[in-house]
């Protein structure tokens, strides 16, 4: 992939990513819907506030599950074999996720879990408080052939006073001050800069094709890494260009449409006609993955 530049991408994460060399990104970070948003949101009682509407996070079961796994394949064959992949979720999506993982027979070395000492109480009393999150850390291999991913063990200490750190993280949710866009689910910037210096090593190119407000590429930024992040809505994309003036990083990022991502590939393939093409990464589903992308 000849990009010069770190690159936000205006488009749909599909679109883009078929559009993607193989094995063209060191790393990926991915906050993909969630698939909890409801057609009329999530009120509450004597509050005229509602979220968790957005017509980008509904999905049926049987869409849902045809998305993850498209959207992850394609994950596979645009990322480095061994290449760190961070995949966020919450009990909502967390479980299809894993099982596509599984069933593709990739490496998990860690489910991570973000807990959120302020996080918003459960106003039902009628369950558990929901205070974290689950971070999927794989790498871009079968368990049989994994070996040499990154991870930065000595920085890792020193998020937890010279010990070894566990896999348990506590960090507040998105402070105010922080939040831009609007962005219903904006990730705390510590929590993606962690996830950029233990998995990644500086230079290196980064995916994320839920890119949002662009937390992860603004923790790029701030690391001496480049990205290419995707994001469908021009709002967000408005807000990333705030955040990258704000580190005063905008000058390092090219913002392009996905037509022109796709004209600039082809340019560049042409004038490179005799390189040697990289071989595809092939991707064996299981059976029951099979018969489930044949029927979506």
């Amino acid at each position: 992939m000849k990009l010069k530049k770190s690159t936000s991408v205006l488009g749909d994460a599909l679109d883009v990513l078929a559009r993607l060399p193989n094995s063209s990104f060191d790393a990926c970070i991915a906050d993909p819907p969630y698939n909890m948003s409801k057609k009329k949101g999530l009120g509450w009682a004597f509050s005229k506030h509602v979220t968790m509407e957005e017509a980008w996070d509904r999905f049926s079961k049987e869409e849902y599950f045809g998305f993850c796994f498209k959207w992850i394949t394609e994950v596979c064959r645009v990322v480095k074999p061994n290449g760190n992949l961070f995949l966020f979720g919450t009990y909502h999506n967390i479980y299809t996720m894993g099982f596509i993982l599984q069933q593709l027979d990739l490496k998990i070395l860690n489910s991570i879990v973000w807990v959120k000492p302020n996080a918003q109480p459960n106003i039902t009393c009628r369950m558990l408080t929901e205070s974290s999150e689950q971070i999927v850390w794989a790498t871009n291999n079968t368990n049989k052939d994994a070996s040499h991913w990154t991870f930065d063990y000595q920085r890792a200490k020193t998020f937890n006073e010279g010990k070894q750190l566990r896999n348990i993280w506590s960090m507040p949710v998105t402070a105010k001050s922080e939040r831009v866009g609007g962005h219903p689910s904006q990730k705390p910037l510590a929590l993606l800069e962690r996830l950029v210096v233990l998995g990644t090593n500086p230079g290196d190119w980064i995916l994320d094709p839920f890119a949002g407000v662009g937390t992860t590429a603004v923790a790029a930024l701030k690391n001496d890494r480049k990205f290419l992040v995707v994001e469908k809505l021009t709002r967000y994309t408005k807000a990333q260009k705030e955040r990258f003036q704000k580190i005063d990083k905008l000058s390092q990022v090219d913002f392009i449409t996905a037509k022109d991502l796709g004209k600039s590939l082809s340019k560049a393939k042409a004038t490179n006609t005799n390189a040697k093409k990289p071989a595809k990464k092939e991707i064996k589903p299981s059976t029951i993955l099979q018969a489930a992308n044949t029927v979506l």
